[in-house]
């Protein structure tokens, strides 16, 4: 069955998300919605709990679990050490540098 088709069919997930399931995702994600946005949200996440639910049914049975969708697994470099630059040259340019440190502005706010 072809990807396009399964994502076609928007009426086969029998699992119900209601608003304030929702809701609650929204907010664990911190993020904020107006109620079309969350509309919008709640149909999409039933498509996708439908798809889920849509490859549960396909047989199984005689496939190996895999680790790695590709049959390479981990391609890994060799280390090598290579040239670096002093702290005083790396922060020469830091617009507001602290000891040997980048000092960086605050972007959580809770």
């Amino acid at each position: 069955m072809p990807v396009e088709w399964l994502i076609s069919q928007r009426n086969y997930s029998p699992m119900e998300l209601n608003r304030a399931i929702t809701e609650k995702l929204a907010e664990l994600a911190k993020l904020e919605f107006s109620g079309q946005e969350l509309d919008s949200i709640q149909q999409d996440l039933q498509q996708m709990i439908g798809f889920i639910e849509k490859l549960n049914e396909v047989d199984t049975t005689n496939v190996a679990p895999l680790t790695h969708i590709g049959t390479e697994g981990n391609l890994l470099r060799e280390d090598e050490v290579k040239g670096s630059i002093n702290n005083t040259t790396a922060l020469k340019n830091a617009p507001a540098p602290e000891g040997d440190f980048f000092t960086v502005p605050k972007v959580i706010k809770k």
